[in-house]
């Protein structure tokens, strides 16, 4: 039986039930039409996004990128684009997509308006994150396990050629021929050889070294906080969250430019995560130079943590203190790691039902 649709209808039939979001898009970024799978992405009703251009929901980050990449479009340099971008969700959360983006003319070739293909990828960004930080918790243990290596071979190498001495001392006192009556000499002989094999094979092992890291920069630690601030700002105005930021200008700290942005990061989600329902959520940033570091303060009103049962607990791998369905007991035991590889150190104060303070001191930067 042979099934028939207008053209109207089977176009309509595509852009609703298309697995994928489709938009079509004004000349001005505003959303003329979308169908649910965007809804679904962005977290707006389409009366909502009807009132929008996509400028006002994109990351500021990504916006000269999209809108240079459509001059391009509108010039005729390209016939299509596909970039990724992020977009803030409506509940404030960061919403990362592959964005495809072709421009319809009329009959006397003038532009129209553009055909927006969307795929959400925010999965696969966090999943590509979280392989990065791993890569570089790994790394960051191969060099310290290469270390060890080193000073442990140099050290044994030192033992086992004493040991070889005193061989030879026993045999210029006793005599090869009364020496090697002894069962237990044969022994000793045979132990220092076999430890020599075991220094000579760790010595090679030990040669095996890590990638390097990044070289470690002079980073202004207002700037970068700004910047945490600003790709949470959706998150904090959903749960009416306020953020001040009151850390130095002038201070600088010595950082990987990736570290000190998952460092910054982490504590302000989890403020905002383990913030408490019944007072208004509140984050404070602060710094202060002691002898060769700075310090910055994180300092929220939340929930807080019981300190007494979890404090020899809270730094490691997947412990968690609250029952929140995002949490995985992965980002602190990161970020410590993170601030250690960098040469600093955090404390932690915490009452329950009252809030927590994390001091994070990092090497200044001269």
């Amino acid at each position: 039986m042979a099934i028939s649709f207008s053209r109207h209808k089977l176009f309509e039939n595509i852009f609703n039930y298309a697995m994928g979001g489709l938009a079509i898009v004004g000349m001005r970024g505003e959303w003329i039409k979308v169908n649910d799978s965007i809804v679904k992405y962005l977290g707006y009703s389409k009366e909502e996004l009807y009132t929008k251009t996509f400028q006002d929901i994109t990351h500021k980050e990504d916006l000269n990128k999209d809108l240079g990449a459509m001059r391009a479009l509108l010039r005729g340099d390209i016939s299509n684009y596909t970039i990724e971008k992020r977009y803030f969700h409506k509940n404030g959360s960061i919403v990362w997509v592959r964005l495809s983006v072709s421009l319809v003319r009329d009959d006397k070739d003038e532009p129209e308006y553009f055909i927006s293909e969307i795929h959400d990828i925010s999965q696969q960004k966090s999943d590509q994150e979280e392989l990065k930080i791993l890569l570089d918790l790994s790394k960051e243990q191969n060099n310290r396990l290469s270390n060890f290596a080193d000073i442990v071979t140099h050290n044994l190498r030192t033992h086992t050629s004493n040991l070889d001495t005193l061989v030879g001392f026993i045999l210029a006192e006793e005599g090869t021929v009364n020496a090697c009556k002894s069962e237990n000499f044969e022994y000793l002989k045979k132990s220092i050889k076999n430890l020599n094999d075991t220094v000579s094979h760790l010595s090679e092992v030990a040669k095996i070294k890590s990638m390097n890291k990044e070289e470690i920069k002079s980073l202004n630690l207002h700037e970068y906080c700004n910047k945490a601030i600003y790709n949470v700002s959706g998150l904090a105005k959903n749960i009416k969250c306020k953020i001040e930021n009151n850390v130095d200008p002038q201070h600088s700290v010595l950082a990987i430019p990736a570290f000190l942005d998952s460092i910054i990061l982490n504590f302000l989600t989890n403020a905002l995560k383990y913030s408490a329902k019944d007072r208004v959520a509140e984050v404070f940033l602060c710094s202060e130079i002691n002898e060769d570091f700075i310090v910055i303060t994180f300092k929220d009103n939340g929930l807080g943590i019981d300190m007494k049962t979890h404090g020899d607990q809270l730094f490691k791998m997947y412990k968690t203190f609250h029952k929140h369905k995002d949490a995985r007991g992965v980002g602190l035991f990161i970020t410590k790691n993170h601030i250690e590889s960098l040469g600093g150190k955090i404390d932690v104060k915490s009452e329950l039902g009252k809030g927590t303070e994390f001091s994070v001191s990092l090497k200044k930067a001269v």
